[in-house]
């Protein structure tokens, strides 16, 4: 399954749309590394450049959330670090030789646990900011 960002995942908010945007495009190349049956060495640079870009995207979340003076930005936070640790669990088990189906399944599943979010929480963010 690949991952886009479809008018129902739009904030309306430019910045935030476009690091989706390119979570997306991490998550995607990670997804057809696994599907390739490639081994953890050749997805390594996937899934650093995931973990360290939903770092990076939530940090920018947050900020704007605190510029806009977004009034649900702790349980938001809370969101973010619960992901942040679970995903980085998820990617430090997957084998030397490669996902398990099981792994893969873990992935997807937290993967469609951020499009959920984007698709509630962040979209009222990019509404709330629209209105500053």
């Amino acid at each position: 399954m690949r991952y886009e960002l479809t008018k129902d995942l739009e904030t309306g908010n430019a910045i935030i749309d476009q690091e989706h945007k390119e979570l997306f495009r991490a998550v995607n190349q990670l997804l057809d590394s696994c599907h390739k049956g490639q081994g953890r060495a050749a997805m390594e640079p996937a899934i650093r450049f995931l973990t360290n870009y939903v770092d990076q995207h939530f940090t920018h979340e947050e900020q704007l959330q605190q510029m806009g003076g977004y009034p649900n930005r702790a349980p938001h936070k809370v969101f973010h670090e619960e992901y942040k640790k679970k995903l980085k669990q998820i990617v430090s088990g997957i084998p030397a030789a490669g996902p398990s189906v099981a792994d893969l399944s873990s992935l997807n599943m937290h993967i469609a646990l951020l499009v959920n979010h984007i698709r509630s929480e962040d979209k009222k963010v990019g509404a709330f900011l629209k209105q500053k």
